[in-house]
């Protein structure tokens, strides 16, 4: 498993998400990757859904369709209605270990936008529901600064 953290230079979430993703591991292994995004042209071939974006294996469990490139902070809804700066170790425990989610999970449909590279165009995205993933419309690798259920 690969795990991609696209951050903001100096991004104050930075930290934080990094101790979370290790927590969410539970001592499995993973190749993690930071990377600092310094441009929108780079946000947007990366695919930064805004500052922590988390990639695992080049998709965004967490963002939505019709999303611009952000390198705004990003905000993620926690189950208790809070919003973060990342998101918690319950939900990067389900997007990184989706066969252990149980259909009793209570968290919203997350689309994922796959990632593209540099001069490819865009690719079809999945809709996850409490780890199942089921085939979603075509749609732009579109970073998003905050979820939509982060109003």
């Amino acid at each position: 498993m690969r795990i991609t953290v696209l951050t903001v230079p100096d991004c104050p979430n930075a930290p934080v998400i990094e101790e979370r993703i290790a927590r969410a591991l539970d001592s499995r292994n993973a190749d993690v990757d930071l990377i600092e995004v310094v441009d929108h042209e780079q946000a947007a071939r990366l695919g930064m859904t805004g500052s922590p974006t988390v990639l695992i294996n080049g998709v965004d469990p967490f963002a939505m369709p019709g999303t611009p490139a952000s390198l705004s902070c990003r905000l993620y809804r926690g189950t208790d209605g809070r919003a973060d700066g990342a998101p918690s170790v319950s939900d990067l425990r389900k997007a990184l270990h989706p066969a252990d989610a149980t259909a009793d999970c209570e968290c919203p449909p997350m689309g994922a936008a796959a990632k593209t590279e540099a001069a490819e165009p865009a690719s079809p995205g999945r809709t996850l529901t409490c780890g199942k993933a089921t085939p979603s419309p075509l749609f732009p690798v579109s970073p998003r600064s905050v979820l939509p259920h982060v109003a």
